[in-house]
């Protein structure tokens, strides 16, 4: 149960003064997860991104033209349009001994300027001043306040990020309510660490940078953003442990394979494996037979292999007398799977087979009987895989690709399949090293960083979209030759908002020229149609495959060595590595034309120039997480990895280490977290959301 003292911040919004349905509604849009409304949780963890400076006080003659001023004035006249001219201003002169201006409104009621700004009063406004035909104006104050609205006028605004009808002063007294709401908490943090940092409180770090006194109180830096920071972190490293723990206690199974299966496999491949390859095999072995259960994610850069070492790894349990599952995210990258590892399987005599939403009926029936009466070592699939029906006879390793599309409570739902399973978690975005950390703190890692020998260099080559005609006569010219290339774009239909090419009207531009040598494979197609689009360009029924993103992981074409990516400047460093390693993969010489419109901004041009001068994935999701800074880290958004509210991983790197300690060492002395300080712990888990661990805990 969650403490009863953190009930009024998992309250809806709704519930705070001056929040009606309505309002509500908009809050929803703004801060709302599927499946839940808005809370005062929510509001309280949307930071202010920036301040509106209103403590300059000058005089009207000394005010400058640049930036914001605060101005104490006397209201002298008013001077409403002519009757017969509606778009004409509404001037209203006030002077301050020093000098006089001119506020200035469109579509004004003469009653109400008269209410605001009567005759005589003294006010104070805020804005911005400017010199209009000669004279000093200020348009539409932002503020227009008496004596007492001064009083509650901060001089330093926080800016907050909106939706369309939520305006700025809304949330702002939203949020200012919210604070009302936040109640004394336990000290969770190690009294020494807050010392010895002079961090705040839970509550004054968020009224500090709900009210801030500065532009620099809301800097990553500032004693509150790092106090906020430390909290989620620390209740994300502990989570982690707590399930790294759990994990480690369940009784494992020894699964030493005899290595017969697996040197079949080496026999078949066409390459000799990497060191790399080889030190990960070599830990994953040891893993598996030892009596813990694994939990190891295999991190490899695009084609370094990493299916390959999967593939000997459930071999190794095969030859234990087990059985394997391999999961991958989409239909596609399952089917490929299963595709590319099927003849080495059957080389060396493993039964596998397929298995994906789409399947039904009789076939269906078929797999799952063959899987339950262990006639099937080795199943391949999507989320399909861990549904109830799906029963092993006894699953011994449960392999997941692309980990960070799936939660962690799928992972552990495939886990459950079996006893004592075994599980090997696969990324192809090489991740730098504070993000595994954060993201995959539960796990032991290997990586892998060579390439296969033989892999081409991709001559990388950065083109204005004014040489468009350019590059389809190019592609042309590779295409009688024998080549096939990607093109792909950002949206599926065009968007004028956006002014970015879309798939379908690239296609029909395509066609018009290359005629049925071009195919279309778009995330919104249906799986048949999307496996024929990929079937007919593999076969070279197609040369050119216009494309979405949905090519983006694992798609594998080695006669592909042309990759075209059109509005390169819309997609994240790790996107366009991914997109990129689709080209490459064979003996051919490949290139990767990166198209991008002009003006570039500084950021995306300094994507590009890393795309261009290097192929390393993890050079790449380094210079990505410099590049991004507070945004969207490593495409985390885009893929669903779980993201931080408070803490920026990169900027709080020494913060996350220090939290992994602290963490580490407070499980140490009380793994069950019933002191004093493991009770604020379990505070904090459930005020960050980590109530999972908590019933990792109670599970023992």
């Amino acid at each position: 149960m969650r403490p009863a003292l953190l009930n009024p911040l998992f309250a809806p919004v709704a519930t705070l003064p001056g929040v009606g349905p309505k309002l509500a509604l908009l809050f929803d849009a703004l801060l709302a997860e599927p499946g839940r409304g808005a809370r005062v949780l929510d509001l309280l963890f949307h930071l202010p991104h920036g301040v509106i400076d209103r403590s300059a006080r000058p005089t009207i003659a000394e005010a400058p033209r640049e930036g914001i001023v605060t101005l104490e004035v006397t209201v002298e006249e008013h001077r409403p349009g002519p009757p017969n001219r509606r778009n004409a201003p509404y001037r209203v002169i006030v002077s301050d001994g020093t000098g006089d201006l001119a506020l200035i409104f469109f579509h004004a009621h003469a009653k109400r300027m008269e209410q605001m700004l009567p005759i005589g009063a003294k006010r104070w406004v805020s804005g911005k001043i400017e010199m209009w035909d000669g004279r000093l104006q200020m348009v539409h104050p932002d503020r227009v306040v008496d004596e007492a609205g001064l009083k509650s006028m901060p001089a330093f605004e926080p800016v907050y990020g909106l939706t369309a009808g939520l305006g700025p002063r809304v949330v702002a007294k939203a949020a200012a309510a919210a604070l009302e709401d936040v109640p004394e908490l336990p000290e969770w943090q190690d009294p020494a660490w807050v010392q010895a940092r002079r961090l705040p409180t839970f509550g004054d770090a968020l009224r500090d940078l709900h009210r801030p006194f500065s532009a620099a109180a809301l800097g990553p830096d500032s004693k509150a953003r790092q106090r906020l920071a430390y909290d989620e972190l620390l209740a994300s490293q502990l989570a982690l442990l707590l399930a790294r723990q759990r994990m480690k206690k369940a009784a494992g199974r020894s699964q030493a394979g005899d290595g017969r299966i697996a040197a079949r496999i080496v026999a078949a491949l066409l390459f000799a494996l990497t060191g790399a390859q080889a030190t990960a095999l070599e830990d994953i072995r040891r893993d598996l037979a030892a009596p813990e259960r694994m939990l190891r994610l295999l991190q490899g850069d695009v084609g370094s292999g990493k299916t390959v070492v999967a593939l000997l790894a459930m071999a190794s349990v095969v030859e234990a007398g087990r059985q394997a599952a391999l999961m991958a995210p989409t239909e596609i990258l399952a089917r490929q799977h299963y595709e590319k590892l099927k003849p080495l399987a059957d080389a060396a005599g493993l039964r596998t087979a397929l298995l994906t939403g789409r399947d039904k009926g009789a076939g269906r029936r078929a797999t799952l009987e063959a899987l339950a009466g262990r006639e099937i070592d080795i199943l391949f699939g999507t989320h399909a895989l861990f549904q109830e029906e799906v029963a092993f006879a006894d699953l011994g390793l449960a392999v997941v690709d692309e980990q960070h599309r799936f939660g962690v409570h799928q992972r552990l739902a495939l886990s459950r399949k079996g006893e004592a399973v075994d599980v090997l978690v696969m990324t192809a975005t090489p991740i730098p090293r504070t993000l595994v950390l954060s993201y995959f703190g539960d796990m032991d890692v290997s990586v892998l960083r060579e390439k296969p020998p033989g892999r081409q260099p991709i001559d990388t080559r950065v083109v204005s979209l004014d040489r468009l005609d350019e590059v389809v006569a190019g592609i042309g010219r590779a295409i009688a030759g024998g080549a096939r290339a990607y093109w792909v774009c950002p949206l599926v239909e065009e968007n004028e908002e956006l002014d970015l090419a879309a798939a379908q009207e690239r296609h029909e531009t395509l066609t018009r020229i290359f005629g049925p040598r071009v195919g279309l494979v778009h995330g919104q197609m249906k799986g048949k149609d999307k496996d024929a689009a990929m079937a007919a360009f593999a076969a070279g029924e197609t040369s050119i495959l216009v494309a979405t993103t949905v090519i983006e992981v694992g798609v594998d074409v080695p006669e592909a060595t042309v990759m075209v990516i059109e509005h390169a400047e819309q997609f994240g460093l790790a996107q366009l590595h991914q997109l990129r390693g689709r080209v490459g993969r064979g003996t051919g010489k490949s290139s990767c034309l990166l198209l991008y419109k002009t003006p570039l901004g500084e950021v995306a041009k300094a994507r590009l120039e890393c795309m261009r001068r290097t192929e390393d994935g993890f050079e790449i999701a380094e210079e990505d997480l410099r590049l991004r800074g507070e945004g969207d880290v490593l495409g985390t958004r885009q893929s669903g990895m779980p993201g931080f509210k408070l803490a920026i991983p990169e900027m709080h790197a020494e913060l996350l280490q220090a939290a992994r300690d602290d963490a580490k060492l407070a499980l140490e002395r009380d793994p069950g977290l019933a002191s004093e300080r493991g009770e604020a712990l379990r505070a904090l888990l459930y005020l960050f959301e980590r109530d999972a661990a908590i019933r990792l805990l109670r599970a023992g």
